[in-house]
């Protein structure tokens, strides 16, 4: 009787360790008709200055780290074309944890600067403040602002669009 019972339960293992790997292989034969697995789904569009793109905030806004090492905040449209901000409020923190740098921006030829100059820093953390309106609610980005070049793309790694 222990020998039938053996033989029983080591043919139940077989068929459902035969069975798990049948259905959860990787090379599947159906359609994925809207959630296609190409490259393009999951590239990121660019800014129109070369920015990272924000989308978590409505009107969509480009953050880009112009030549002198100043933020500037360009606020986008539906077809990722400027334009000019309104009441929106932006603040940056970041730099070293624990002497973070604090900027303020101002309005300037129809975006936002920074009021002051980033840290010297490559790869620095940073948490970027958005709010649309004085009764909205803020809206934070955490990232890395990494000024190393993208190897696949032709932007810098903080707006980088490949999704390496």
């Amino acid at each position: 009787m222990k020998k039938i019972n053996h033989i029983i339960i080591a043919l139940v293992l077989a068929s459902s360790l035969s069975s798990t790997t049948l259905f959860a292989g990787g090379n599947h034969d159906h359609g994925h008709g809207s959630h296609a697995h190409t490259e393009k789904h999951h590239k990121k569009k660019p800014g129109p200055n070369g920015g990272r793109v924000i989308t978590k905030v409505e009107p969509r806004a480009e953050f880009f780290v112009t030549p002198d090492k100043k933020v500037q905040i360009t606020f986008l449209n539906d077809d990722y074309q400027a334009i000019e901000p309104s009441e929106q409020k932006v603040t940056l923190i970041g730099g070293d944890r624990s002497n973070p740098t604090r900027i303020k921006f101002i309005e300037k030829d129809n975006t936002l600067i920074s009021d002051q100059t980033l840290p010297d820093i490559k790869n620095m953390p940073v948490v970027l403040q958005i709010k649309t309106t004085p009764a909205s609610k803020t809206v934070r980005e955490k990232f890395y602002l990494n000024f190393s070049s993208c190897p696949t793309c032709d932007y810098e790694e903080y707006a980088c669009i490949c999704g390496h």
